[in-house]
């Protein structure tokens, strides 16, 4: 997907491509192309089956409200997304975002992941950032633009916009998630409101660093 994603951005005048348009270019740029089959894994089938179930249960026992949170937003969901931000030699950012998606949605649904703005987003004035969470309040918020847009406009760093949109705006709104991020001068932002959130990145001494909590 992200090879078909900076095929989109620099071999098409567009931002977006679904469906079969979207194989038929995948095709012609000779990006392979992979049967179903290719995506299912034990792991996921098996959780998929264990939320169909509580969600039977559950529906048995009480009418599940239109502001609950879906069963694929429980805790042993936590995986998925591998989302990577980057600033080259030459001063260009750079941000990729690849999701396993939401277990158990509805057929058709879109997440944060692939939308501009949402989930992805990158602009050599500010910053590169790519997120993790519940895809449908990043895109309400547009999560990664309104981090750049702080920068700009309030000159925020990198790491005050992050808090400033994951700790406040998401949070009150009821999202829960994560982003990374760097900006024009290699300074790294992170921040998430969720309990943990993997993450790893080269420090000033070209060491590597992985966390997983606060």
């Amino acid at each position: 997907p992200i090879t078909l994603a900076r095929a989109v951005m620099e071999k098409s005048p567009h931002v977006m491509m679904v469906g079969d348009g979207a194989e038929k270019f995948a095709r012609e740029q000779k990006i392979e192309i992979v049967d179903e089959k290719y995506f299912w894994t034990q792991p996921r089938w098996d959780g998929l089956q264990k939320i169909l179930k509580e969600e039977k249960e559950k529906a048995a026992t009480k009418k599940v409200g239109s502001n609950s949170a879906p069963a694929s937003e429980l805790p042993y969901n936590k995986f998925g997304t591998v989302g990577a931000v980057a600033l080259d030699k030459n001063g260009d950012l750079s941000a990729g975002t690849s999701t396993g998606g939401m277990t158990n949605k509805r057929y058709g649904r879109v997440g944060d992941a692939p939308i501009i703005g949402a989930g992805t987003y990158a602009n050599n004035e500010t910053c590169a950032v790519s997120a993790t969470g519940w895809g449908e309040y990043f895109i309400r918020l547009g999560v990664a633009r309104d981090i750049s847009a702080l920068m700009e406009y309030r000159g925020q760093t990198v790491q005050q916009a992050a808090d400033m949109v994951i700790q406040n705006k998401l949070q009150k709104l009821g999202g829960d998630g994560g982003i990374i991020a760097v900006d024009k001068f290699g300074n790294i932002g992170i921040s998430f409101n969720s309990e943990g959130m993997y993450r790893a990145y080269i420090n000033v001494d070209g060491k590597p660093v992985v966390e997983i909590y606060k």
